[in-house]
C-alpha cells in the first residue's frame, strides 16, 4: 500500500478537479496557428469553418466598417477555447446563442472563450459582432486595407481578411460565402460570386453577394467605391461581371480593353484547365496606387498599373488560370505556392503561343538564357521558396521553366492530361508540390524524382546538359526576347504586396 500524502493547497485543487466534470477537464484550447512553418500563428486549430455569413456597413467618407460575421463551424477537437485571426474592434461574440468571454492577443488573435466547453465534433454557430476603421489597423508593421478615393478594398495574400472579418485565415479551411455590405447610395459593394439582390432604404444601398463553392480565405474580397459596372455572359453560358472605378484616368480604356476579354479568355483556358470550375466570373479595378493583382476567387482584382502601357491580356490570362490553380485546388502550404504562381505563370506562357507571339519553349529557352549562372535568381527554390522568396520572380519565371522542362520529360499527351486532370483530381481542396510530383508520375508512368529536384529544389542554376534534356536553351537567338515578354514582364510584381 502506498500512502499518499496532500498538502492544503494540493486538497483545495484536487477538491476542484473533483467538481469539473470529467468530459470538460479533457477539453483543451486550440492551437493559435494552424501549423504552417512560413506563417506558424496564421490560422488556428480545432475547428474547421464551412460557412461565412457577413453583414456589413461601410462608409466611404470616415472608413468606418461595422459588422456582424456569423460563421458555421465543426470542432475537431475537445476545445475549452479557440481563436479566429482578427484586427478590429470587437463588442460581442456569441457560441451557439450564449455570451462568450474573449480577449486579443499577439499580433491577429482573437481568443474566445465559450461558457461551456466544446466536445469534438461538434456543429457550433459563432457570432462576432465589430466595429473599426481597417485603414488605421496593422499587423506585423503593415495594413492589407486599401485606402481608395471613394472608399476601400480588401484584397492581398496571404493575408487580407484580417482586416474586415474574422476567420480561420488559412487556405487549409475553405468556405462558402454570404457577403452583404451596406453602402451610402450611389457607392457600391463588389464581392466575390453572383450578386443575389440589392436594396435600398433611408440613403443606403444593400448589395448581397453569395459564393456557393470552397473558397479560401484570402480570396474573399470586398470593394467599395464608385464603379462603373458591365454584365454578359461567355460562350459557354457563365455570368461575367465586371466593375471599373469611375476615375481611372488615362487607365480606363487599356483596363476595359484587357478584363472585357474575361469570357474569352475563361472558355480558352477550359481547353487546358476542363471546365471553368465555378458559377460567376469577372474583374474588378478600384482606383488605388498598388500594382499587383490577385485571384480573388471568380472576380479577380487588378490594380490600373497593371493597363499603364495600355492593354494586357496576359495579366487577365494570368489571374483567371489560378481559377482553376490556386482557388479550385489550393496550397497545403504556403511552400507549395510553385503550383499556384509556376502554373499561372506558364498559361501565360501558352496564351502568347495562342496568340502567335513566342511559344512557350521560346519563353523557357529566353529565361534560361537571360540569367547568368551567378544571378541570385537561381538561388531561390521555386519548390520551397521560404517567406521571404515567396513571390519572387523565380517562382513564376523558374517555376514556369520547371513546368516545361516537365512537359518535355512526359511529352505532350501526358502532360496536357496532368494540366487537366489535376484540378478535377484536388477540386476544392488542397495539395502539396509532392502531391503534384505523384500526380504527375501516376499518370505519366515515369519517375520525376530527379527532374524535380533539378528545377525546383536546387539552388543553382540547372546545368546545359538538364537543359538540353529539357530542350531549353537550344540556340543565340534566345538572347532575342519573344514578342509577348514585355507584355509577360510586365506581369512579374503581380502578387508583390
Amino acid at each position: 500500500m502506498h500512502r499518499r500524502i496532500f498538502a492544503p493547497g494540493a486538497l483545495a485543487a484536487a477538491s476542484l478537479l473533483l467538481a469539473i466534470p470529467a468530459s470538460a477537464a479533457s477539453h483543451s484550447p486550440g492551437a493559435p496557428g494552424i501549423g504552417d512553418p512560413y506563417y506558424p500563428d496564421y490560422g488556428n486549430g480545432g475547428y474547421d469553418v464551412s460557412h461565412y455569413d457577413l453583414r456589413l456597413k461601410y462608409q466611404p467618407r470616415t472608413d468606418e466598417l461595422q459588422g456582424t460575421a456569423t460563421l458555421l463551424a465543426r470542432t475537431t477537437q475537445d476545445l475549452s477555447r479557440f481563436d479566429l485571426d482578427f484586427l478590429l474592434d470587437v463588442s460581442e461574440v456569441r457560441v451557439d446563442g450564449v455570451r462568450a468571454a474573449f480577449a486579443t492577443s499577439g499580433e491577429h488573435e482573437l481568443e474566445i472563450t465559450p461558457k461551456t466547453p466544446l466536445a469534438k465534433g461538434t456543429a457550433v454557430t459563432i457570432v462576432v459582432r465589430y466595429s473599426g476603421v481597417p485603414s488605421s489597423k496593422r499587423a506585423y508593421g503593415f495594413t492589407n486595407w486599401l485606402r481608395t478615393p471613394d472608399g476601400g478594398v480588401a484584397a492581398n495574400e496571404p493575408e487580407a481578411a484580417w482586416w474586415w472579418f474574422p476567420s480561420n485565415d488559412h487556405p487549409l479551411d475553405k468556405a462558402t460565402y454570404d457577403v452583404s455590405a451596406q453602402v451610402p447610395d450611389g457607392t457600391q459593394a463588389i464581392s466575390n460570386g453572383t450578386l443575389q439582390s440589392t436594396s435600398s432604404r433611408a440613403g443606403w444601398t444593400r448589395y448581397s453577394w453569395r459564393s456557393n463553392k470552397p473558397q479560401a480565405t484570402y480570396l474573399a474580397t470586398l470593394a467599395v467605391g464608385r464603379f462603373d459596372v458591365t454584365t454578359g455572359t461567355t460562350e459557354s453560358g457563365v455570368p461575367v461581371l465586371n466593375a471599373y472605378s469611375k476615375d481611372l484616368g488615362d487607365h480606363a480604356g487599356a483596363a476595359r480593353a484587357s478584363i472585357e476579354r474575361t469570357g474569352e479568355i475563361a472558355d480558352w483556358l477550359t481547353g487546358y484547365f476542363g471546365p471553368y470550375p465555378y458559377n460567376a466570373l469577372g474583374g474588378y479595378v478600384p482606383n488605388v496606387t498598388t500594382g499587383y493583382a490577385l485571384e480573388t476567387q471568380t472576380r479577380p482584382f487588378y490594380s490600373p498599373r497593371q493597363f499603364a502601357n495600355g492593354s494586357n491580356t496576359s495579366v487577365v490570362v494570368h489571374e483567371l488560370a489560378h481559377q482553376w490553380y490556386g482557388d479550385l485546388v489550393s496550397v497545403a502550404g504556403w511552400k507549395d505556392i510553385w503550383i499556384n504562381e509556376g502554373f499561372a505563370r506558364y498559361a501565360q506562357w501558352l496564351w502568347s503561343e495562342h496568340e502567335g507571339e513566342g511559344t512557350t519553349r521560346e519563353l523557357a529557352d529566353h529565361v534560361y538564357a537571360s540569367h547568368p549562372a551567378d544571378d541570385p535568381f537561381w538561388t531561390v527554390r521555386p519548390g520551397d521558396p521560404g517567406p521571404e522568396n515567396q513571390f519572387h520572380l523565380a517562382v513564376y519565371d523558374r517555376g514556369a521553366l520547371a513546368v516545361q522542362a516537365l512537359r518535355e520529360e512526359i511529352g505532350d499527351e501526358a502532360f496536357f492530361a496532368v494540366l487537366k486532370g489535376w484540378p478535377r483530381t484536388y477540386a476544392h481542396g488542397n495539395a502539396s508540390v509532392a502531391d503534384f510530383r505523384e500526380y504527375a508520375e501516376q499518370v505519366s508512368g515515369t519517375s520525376l524524382a530527379a527532374l524535380f529536384d533539378t528545377w525546383l529544389y536546387q539552388p543553382v542554376k540547372p546545368t546545359a546538359a538538364a537543359a538540353r534534356d529539357a530542350s531549353v536553351a537550344r540556340g543565340a537567338a534566345v538572347a532575342v526576347p519573344p514578342k509577348s515578354w514585355a507584355k509577360i514582364a510586365a506581369t512579374n510584381g503581380v502578387h508583390a504586396r
